[in-house]
């Protein structure tokens, strides 16, 4: 398989918010935007130096499924790249929340709800590396 670019999609009840939430408080640069495309709205994020992108797409009197995981996961590099993340978030009044799955929590992760309830999760930790010894579980 060759694969270009990993994209994932998410329907948002408050689109408008959702988008506000992901690009200023966040900070994911929008690489691309689209109006009316088959009844939808969506903005496409960008990860710096990375084919990965998040797009929300607007759900129009929709609900979403409760229950689910439904988080998106920002691995950073050590605890200082968090701090400097969650900074704005905190600024602006948004606080941190437990974690739909303890294992963020217990491996330093904080997390936040953007406006549509879905974890947004900082950790000091990045897939494929090895952990510090003070990453690892206790």
């Amino acid at each position: 398989m060759r694969v270009g670019s990993l994209r994932i999609v998410r329907s948002s009840v408050h689109y408008d918010a959702t988008i506000e939430f992901y690009r200023d408080l966040v900070g994911l640069p929008v690489i691309d935007q689209f109006r009316g495309s088959y009844g939808e709205d969506g903005t496409i994020f960008g990860l710096p130096g990375s084919p990965t992108h998040l797009e929300i797409c607007s759900l129009e009197g929709g609900r979403l499924v409760e229950r689910s995981i439904r988080s998106t996961r920002l691995l950073l590099q050590g605890e200082a790249a968090v701090n400097d993340a969650t900074k704005k978030l905190l600024v602006n009044g948004v606080r941190p929340v437990r974690d739909q799955h303890r294992y963020w929590e217990e491996n330093g992760g904080i997390t936040f709800r953007d406006p549509d309830g879905r974890g947004v999760v900082y950790a000091s930790w990045v897939y494929g590396r090895d952990p510090q010894p003070s990453e690892l579980p206790r």
